[in-house]
């Protein structure tokens, strides 16, 4: 399996030829290099104290906005005890409270204070967002990710409270909808992101559709006060 590295120029390998999904080692989290990577549908992904990796996995999991699945008894809590709702107002409490919170089967982060700091570049150019849910003035749960054309790459979520991370995916997907976005790019395909609606899409496939996507309109700067 080849594996390139990158040097100081800003290219990438074909994401075809990652045949397991790791494509590339090396070059920096730039906000230039890590834009060209969305574009390609090539994503950052590795630990802390590991070289610098690149992935493009042989299937994605993709959700078409609109198509959610959350179950009934999660749309009936939502309804009788809904959260607060905001975007791009703490984008950094998003970011740090996800390389935080334990989760089942995973031991330590892959949200290094490297990749903290790159994605809130990111989100300074007005390409990276946070879907945040609120109670009591206090933030619950959230998800962030990055926006290019028609296309949400979601990185990560949080919950603090029970189903405050889903409020988020709820009011993504309805706005992403709202916007006729053509996808949520789940990246590496799991169980969990099955139960929410994600179907596992060839590479190929998902090249071609986020190529479409991609001419799209742009929905850079904050969403904090944008409408629906």
């Amino acid at each position: 399996m080849p594996v390139f590295r990158l040097t100081q120029a800003l290219v990438f390998p074909d994401p075809e030829l990652a045949e397991d999904g790791l494509l590339a080692i090396g070059g920096d989290l730039s906000v230039e290099r890590l834009l060209l990577a969305y574009r390609s549908g090539i994503f950052p992904w590795y630990g802390e104290g590991d070289p610098l990796l690149w992935w493009s996995p042989p299937e994605r999991a993709l959700l078409r906005p609109g198509h959610l699945h959350l179950s009934a008894r999660t749309r009936r809590s939502l309804r009788h005890r809904p959260f607060e709702i905001r975007f791009d107002t703490a984008f950094e409490q998003v970011i740090e409270q996800c390389s935080q919170v334990p989760r089942p089967g995973q031991d330590g982060t892959w949200i290094t204070p490297e990749m903290m700091a790159a994605y809130l570049a990111l989100h300074h150019t007005g390409h990276a967002h946070s879907v945040e849910a609120w109670r009591g003035g206090e933030l619950q749960g959230g998800l962030y990710g990055v926006s290019l054309g028609r296309a949400f790459f979601g990185e990560s979520m949080f919950s603090l409270e029970p189903e405050a991370s889903r409020a988020a995916l709820q009011a993504l997907d309805a706005r992403l909808k709202a916007w006729d976005f053509a996808m949520i790019d789940g990246q590496l395909p799991h169980e969990g992101l099955a139960g929410y609606g994600f179907q596992v899409v060839p590479r190929a496939l998902f090249l071609e559709e986020l190529a479409e996507a991609l001419r799209g309109p742009e929905r850079s700067g904050s969403w904090s006060a944008e409408r629906t």
